[in-house]
């Protein structure tokens, strides 16, 4: 019995550059996985060690923040197969790597300068005004941070 494909999800990246048409043609066919909500602190090891158990990787980019080049909680994985990444959304996405619930989705593929975070600080935008405190995620979010650490340029 054949398995079913894996449906699309409503996530597009909002920087796409095409049309929509070409981004959802795009996206049926990719071999390209977006991982997010991971921890500052995940590995390129522990992201190969999960997904291969999947099929094989053909390479994994991790998302850097786009100032201090260190990761920002996103990567990219990418199969040599499409079958293998419907395998991946199966069967990890909402799985749990360094105790955080991981979100995989498709990807129209990965071009060059996407692997920094999009934040006016450098990392992702949601790290920006988060309120709440995560320790997987640098503590609290980056405005919040800004205001409890006094400005001392002018001193």
């Amino acid at each position: 019995m054949a398995v079913p494909a894996v449906e699309l999800s409503s996530y597009r990246d909002q920087h796409f550059k095409g049309s929509r048409g070409e981004q959802e043609r795009l996206l049926k066919f990719t071999t390209t996985l977006y991982i997010g909500n991971l921890s500052f602190f995940t590995t390129e090891e522990q992201i190969h060690e999960l997904f291969s158990r999947c099929g094989d990787i053909r390479r994994i980019v991790m998302g850097l923040d786009k100032f201090k080049k260190t990761p920002c909680g996103f990567c990219f994985v990418e199969y040599y197969v499409r079958a293998d990444a419907e395998n991946s959304m199966r069967y990890v996405n909402g799985t749990r790597l360094d105790d955080r619930l991981i979100r995989v989705d498709w990807d129209a593929g990965f071009i060059e300068g996407r692997q920094y975070g999009r934040g006016k600080s450098g990392g992702q935008v949601r790290d920006e005004y988060r309120t709440d405190f995560d320790s997987g995620r640098g503590g609290y979010g980056k405005i919040l941070q800004q205001k409890a650490v006094p400005n001392t340029d002018n001193l």
